[in-house]
């Protein structure tokens, strides 16, 4: 992928349902351009299941709400920030890696 997208920047909220379910609703924090990475794929292992797992780093401007366990929703999919890198080379530049289930 190549060229800037705007993502809109999500955190996400549980909450216990009358059943004893959980439910995870989302709640927007704005909107952040972003200039996506090479999509990576590997499989991981959880709780004795094998998953498939696609990974990304993206470039973005520095900002306060980028932090790790929220998402970022563009082009149609959900990706949850997993860590936020700086750029020593480039000031005001951080490279959030995300990740998603497809």
């Amino acid at each position: 992928m190549s060229g800037r997208r705007l993502a809109e920047l999500l955190t996400a909220t549980e909450t216990q349902t009358p059943q004893g379910g959980q439910a995870v609703s989302y709640e927007p924090l704005g909107w952040v351009w972003i200039r996506p990475g090479t999509r990576r794929r590997r499989e991981r292992t959880e709780a004795g299941v094998m998953r498939t797992i696609e990974m990304m780093r993206v470039e973005t401007r520095a900002d306060p709400r980028l932090v790790a366990g929220r998402v970022l929703r563009f082009d149609g999919d959900d990706w949850t920030v997993v860590a936020v890198d700086t750029d020593p080379a480039r000031p005001g530049r951080v490279h959030p890696d995300v990740e998603r289930r497809p």
